[in-house]
C-alpha cells in the first residue's frame, strides 16, 4: 500500500497522546532516585529536568509545526545537518522509546501482581505488551481513542490518589533529616529518574503527520501537554514522599499503592483501587510509546535509512511491520527485568535525542530564515536546553560508567549499519538511474 499515514487527530488527542506516553512515569521509575539520594536532592534534580523539557517542548514545537512529518527529530536533523543527521536523530529516538517501553510493561507486571500475586510479571508483562501492539496495527483512529481514554482514567486516578493522600504529607520527611545525602553524586544519580518524569514528551512530533491541521494542532497539543505533565509531577512526588518511608520508596515499583497502605493499611480497598488505576497509566504510556516508536521505525524506512518493508501500511493507514518488528525486540528486553538499568539507557537515548534537535534548532534559524514558521520560541529558551542537556550528558555519564560501555557499543553498531546500508542502497540507487538511462 502507499505508505501514507491517516490525518486522524485534534489537539486533544495529540495531546492525550503526549500526555499518555509519558504519564507512566508519574506511577512508577521516578522513585528509584531515593536509592541515591534525599528528596531535597530530588527536587533539585526534578526542577533542573522540568525547567529543561519546558524549554525544550515550546521549541520541539517551532520544528514540528514547520516539518510536521513522522520523522519527528529525523527530518529536522535531515534538513539542518544531512542524511546522516537525520539517521543519527532517529535512531536516538528508537534508544529511547524502545528502552522505555519494556520498563514500563514490567511496571505493568508488578502492578498486576500486587492485586493477583498468583500471576507473575513478567508473564503479565508480555500479555500487555502483545495486546496493545495488536491494538495498534487496527489503525491511528482506534489507538488515538483508547489512548484517550486510558490517558484521562490515569489522570484521574492521581487526582484521587492527591486527594487521599494530601493532608497527610509530613513535610518533615521531605525537608527534614539528612538533606544533603548523596551529595552532589546522589543530585546527578537522580537525574535519569526526574526525567522519566517527562520522557516520551517529544514523541507527540511522531504523530505529527497524522494531525488534521498541523500549524494550529500540533502547538496547542504540546504545550498544554508539558503543563499538564509539571503539575502532574510536582503532586505526585509530594503527596508520595511526604509520606512513604525513603528506603521503600526507593526500592518499590508501585509508589503509589504502597504510599496509600501506609495511611490506610496493607492491602486496603483504595490501595488496590490504585494498582488497577495505575495500570491505565502505564497502559497510556505502553500505548502512546508503540505509537511513537512504531511512527519513527516508519519514517527512517521511508527515507531509505531501514529496510522498505517497514514503511508499508495497511488498508487502516497502520504501519504493521513496524508496529510488530521494533516490539519483538522490546519484549527480549522484558525478560531482563531490569527497570533502573533500562530507564538509564533510555535517557542517553532522550539526551542524544535533544541535542541534535537543538543543534537542528539553531542551524535552521540560520540555514532557512524564510521557513515557514506558524509557530515561533524565544530563542533564548533553546540556549537554555542545550546548557541543560549538556549537564546531562555528563551527570548521567559520570553516575552511570557501568552502562555507558552498552550505550556507546549500540550507537558504535548503529553507526556501522549506516555505513554499509548506505552504501549499498546508494549503489542500488546509482544502479537503477544507469538502468533507466540505457532504456
Amino acid at each position: 500500500m502507499e505508505n501514507q499515514l491517516k490525518k486522524a487527530l485534534t489537539p486533544f488527542k495529540l495531546w492525550a497522546i503526549i500526555v499518555g506516553m509519558v504519564i507512566s512515569g508519574m506511577y512508577f521509575g521516578w522513585n528509584n532516585a531515593m536509592a541515591f539520594t534525599s528528596p531535597v536532592g530530588f527536587i533539585i534534580a526534578t526542577l533542573i529536568v522540568t525547567v529543561f523539557y519546558t524549554a525544550f517542548m515550546f521549541c520541539y514545537a517551532e520544528l514540528a509545526t514547520a516539518m510536521p512529518k513522522a520523522d519527528g527529530a529525523g527530518e529536522y536533523a535531515l534538513k539542518a545537518v544531512g542524511r546522516f543527521g537525520g539517521f543519527f536523530a532517529g535512531f536516538s529516538a528508537l534508544v529511547e522509546f524502545l528502552f522505555a517501553t519494556p520498563a514500563i510493561a514490567i511496571s505493568i507486571g508488578a502492578y498486576v501482581n500486587f492485586i493477583v500475586p498468583a500471576i507473575p510479571v513478567t508473564a503479565a508483562a508480555l500479555v500487555f505488551y502483545a495486546i496493545f501492539v495488536i491494538i495498534n496495527c487496527v489503525g491511528v483512529e482506534t489507538a488515538a481513542m483508547i489512548e484517550t481514554i486510558v490517558t484521562i482514567v490515569a489522570i484521574a486516578g492521581l487526582v484521587i490518589f492527591a486527594g487521599a493522600t494530601f493532608t497527610h504529607v509530613d513535610m518533615t520527611k521531605i525537608f527534614g533529616g539528612n538533606v544533603t545525602r548523596g551529595g552532589t553524586i546522589g543530585v546527578f544519580n537522580a537525574i535519569p529518574f526526574a526525567i522519566w518524569f517527562y520522557l516520551a514528551a517529544e514523541g507527540g512530533a511522531m504523530s505529527a503527520e497524522e494531525c488534521k491541521n498541523p500549524k494550529k494542532d500540533i502547538p496547542k497539543g504540546f504545550i498544554l501537554a508539558i503543563l499538564t505533565l509539571v503539575v502532574l509531577a510536582l503532586v505526585t512526588f509530594f503527596c508520595t514522599a511526604g509520606i512513604l518511608n525513603l528506603k521503600a520508596l526507593g526500592a518499590t515499583n508501585s509508589p503509589l499503592p504502597d504510599t496509600l497502605d501506609v495511611i490506610f493499611g496493607k492491602g486496603n480497598v483504595l490501595s488496590k483501587l490504585m494498582s488497577f488505576i495505575g495500570i491505565f497509566g502505564l497502559v497510556a504510556s505502553l500505548h502512546g510509546i508503540i505509537i511513537g516508536y512504531s511512527r519513527q521505525v516508519f519514517a527512517m524506512s521511508r527515507s531509505n535509512y531501514l529496510p522498505k518493508f517497514l514503511s508499508r501500511v495497511n488498508s487502516k493507514g497502520a504501519p504493521v511491520a513496524a508496529i510488530v518488528v521494533p516490539s519483538l525486540i522490546g519484549m527480549l528486553f522484558v525478560l531482563l527485568n531490569s527497570t533502573a538499568t533500562i530507564i538509564v539507557i533510555s535517557s542517553f537515548g532522550a539526551i542524544a535525542l535533544h541535542a541534535i534537535s537543538m543543534i537542528s534548532f539553531f542551524i535552521l534559524r540560520k540555514k532557512e530564515p524564510n521557513m515557514e514558521r506558524p509557530y515561533k520560541a524565544p530563542s533564548y529558551l533553546a540556549v537554555i536546553a542545550i546548557a541543560i542537556d549538556a549537564v546531562f550528558l555528563v551527570t548521567v555519564t559520570y553516575s552511570n560508567l557501568s552502562t555507558v560501555g552498552w550505550v556507546i557499543g549500540a550507537f558504535a553498531l548503529a553507526i556501522v549499519y549506516y555505513a554499509i546500508y548506505s552504501k549499498v542502497t546508494g549503489s542500488q540507487a546509482g544502479a537503477k538511474v544507469q538502468e533507466e538511462k540505457a532504456v
